[in-house]
């Protein structure tokens, strides 16, 4: 009888630094590790995509392109390169037309991409169908990955019917079961259907336990006939286990991540999963010894990223070198009880095996709050830079509410971001004394408005008329989209902002953040172009109105940076009326005006940071 293989899918280079250290690894530290990826022999690399289009842009000004085309040049085409995508979302936190998925696709694989797993946050086919299609017709290989998600936990007495009582005509203590094993193996064969090569149970909170792991992973061996990628998290304890869960019942490819990159809200180290495979009998098709040399250089990228760093360092390990007789007894027990359906002691041994090296312990508020690691640590980053670090708690206990009131929306990009926001809006509300829905991002304005998509179960209609001002459903309509305009910049010589297709798409796909990155690209061609001996002329500074506030003010519901103010003093407003609009937490947000009166005072401008509960304008 032949050995199984298995093929492993490397994401330390994408969801790896995504779920620790908040997307910040730089083009350079990159630029480092490919070398020895090269010979690695990883069937895929996940590269690109997720959070890196935005991120590295946003935060490390550069290019995301460059950072595709760079890792393809250096890989020689040894391995296949992946990138996530949100189907109808792509790589942003908005629904988009179809020109804008087939620009981006056509572009990412002439790039050099291979493989665009594809998914939707609400789990609706509708969504994914285009992307499908298109990367099928544009000659990359679409992988299309099934959200998992759990039915939430109730404990509110019997007596009072609530929302799932309200929905199907129960009692809370019995709710009907959403999230069943035929709800993801029915997602996955209409994927499969519509034209998906690979299919993902794409596991981003780290939610599947063992044995739901062995129950899905048989089931959608059976029913599709592509090959089958187990995707999961460590977070919550659950993913080491459930990982050898799937590799037992005949899963194709495993994502992991190398050591100085796994675990904790990543993905399963790959060091662990080979010692595993070694017990089963299933050959890793990867070279482990090319692995080591990754895992050597990949330390000193993780020092490059202490700022954003939750976690202790963990032991160094060779899985090569012979295990010490301890350690090697916790993985003995726990491949016997993987065997025999104990999941008790599985989880007990693969906790063990974590404790050894000083990985970090299962996250209980994560676990209980049901968020994928990412959603986690972008929320700690943000809170952190706002200064408000001490909301973390309440708005992760808020997040399960919100979701519940959004249409039990599974919690991965985009509505992770939107259901997080909306979670620290409402903790700063509850803080504030204001109802708990005073204010919403606009994002979630158009989740329960409908604009997303079919979320599993309908929103409550008077929730929807209190949150967008209607109860009725209102989907996306393509055909009000508008192209970001491509604006000439006067003081760079009157060049366009974006100079070519990728840039254009750039600015397509998230406005605010490219105008940043591209201006900043136009001020260095244009300050190259001028001779060495010219000097800028100083720029006249407006007079600053520093006499004290005697009037009303209108104070900033929380931390952001501006990106438009609409107003200006002078100006007759109206209650209700935009003000401006300014970024939090990756989220858009109105600022209105709470009563009608005249600017006075406009105290910010684009592209200036604010703190909660600063001033931004005062009225006569």
């Amino acid at each position: 009888m032949a050995t199984r293989k298995l093929k492993i899918r490397d994401l330390t280079l994408r969801d790896g630094q995504q779920s620790l250290f908040a997307t910040r690894l730089s083009q350079a530290e990159i630029d480092k590790l490919l070398p020895y990826y090269k010979n690695a022999g990883f069937y895929i690399m996940e590269v690109w995509g997720g959070a890196v289009p935005d991120s590295v842009m946003r935060y490390l000004d550069e290019s995301p392109w460059n950072r595709l085309r760079t890792i393809s040049k250096a890989m020689e085409g040894k391995s296949l390169l992946s990138a996530l995508s949100r189907g109808r979302n792509l790589f942003g936190y908005v629904p988009y037309p179809d020109s804008v998925l087939e620009g981006f696709y056509k572009e990412a694989i002439a790039n050099g991409l291979n493989v665009m797993r594809i998914f939707d946050a609400l789990n609706d086919i509708d969504n994914v169908r285009e992307s499908i299609r298109l990367i099928n017709e544009l000659g990359g290989i679409a992988d299309g990955a099934v959200c998992y998600t759990v039915d939430p936990k109730t404990d509110a007495p019997a007596e009072k019917p609530g929302f799932f009582g309200r929905l199907f005509g129960k009692k809370v203590q019995e709710p009907e079961k959403i999230f069943t094993d035929d709800y993801f193996v029915n997602k996955a064969v209409e994927m499969e259907r519509l034209g998906a090569k690979i299919i993902t149970l794409k596991d981003m909170a780290g939610l599947v336990t063992p044995s739901r792991a062995a129950s899905i992973i048989s089931r959608l061996k059976a029913s599709v006939s592509v090959p089958v990628d187990f995707h999961t998290h460590c977070t919550p304890g659950y993913g080491l286990a459930a990982g050898v869960m799937a590799i037992l019942n005949g899963v194709d490819i495993l994502d992991t991540n190398i050591w100085w990159f796994g675990e904790g809200s990543a993905a399963p180290a790959i060091e662990l999963i080979y010692i595993f495979c070694q017990k089963l009998g299933v050959e890793l098709e990867c070279d482990m010894k090319a692995v080591g040399e990754i895992r050597k250089n990949l330390r000193a990228a993780r020092e490059s990223l202490k700022e954003f760093d939750l976690n202790p360092m963990p032991k160094d390990f060779d899985p090569l070198a012979p295990l010490p007789a301890d350690l090697e007894a916790h993985f003995d027990k726990a491949v016997e009880a993987a065997k025999a359906g104990d999941e008790q002691t599985l989880l007990d041994e693969c906790h063990a095996i974590e404790a050894y090296f000083g990985f970090p312990k299962p996250n209980e508020i994560v676990k209980n709050a049901e968020v994928p690691g990412g959603m986690y640590s972008n929320m700690v980053a943000q809170l952190k830079s706002l200064g408000a670090s001490d909301l973390l708690e309440d708005a992760m206990k808020l997040i399960p509410m919100v979701r519940r009131d959004a249409g039990l929306v599974p919690l991965v990009t985009p509505t992770s971001q939107i259901v997080g926001s909306q979670a620290v809006i409402v903790a700063l509300n509850r803080k504030k004394g204001n109802p708990d829905y005073a204010n919403a991002n606009n994002q979630f304005i158009s989740l329960v408005k409908g604009e997303y998509g079919k979320t599993p179960v309908p929103v409550d209609p008077a929730f929807r008329e209190k949150i967008t001002g209607s109860p009725v459903e209102k989907p996306y309509d393509v055909s009000g989209y508008r192209k970001p305009e491509n604006p000439a910049v006067a003081e760079f010589g009157n060049v366009k902002l974006a100079s070519n297709k990728e840039e254009e798409l750039l600015l397509e796909l998230l406005p605010n953040v490219a105008k940043t990155f591209l201006r900043n690209r136009r001020k260095e061609e244009f300050e190259a172009s001028r001779p060495a001996e010219t000097v800028a002329a100083a720029a006249e500074t407006a007079a600053v109105d520093n006499s004290p506030i005697t009037g009303p003010t209108l104070k900033a519901p929380m931390g952001g940076r501006v990106l438009s103010v609409s107003v200006a003093p002078g100006d007759k407003v109206t209650k209700g009326k935009i003000l401006l609009v300014y970024e939090a937490m990756k989220m858009e947000n109105d600022v209105t005006a709470e009563r009608d009166g005249v600017v006075k005072r406009v105290f910010v401008k684009p592209d200036d940071v604010v703190g909660t509960d600063a001033v931004l304008i005062e009225f006569e």
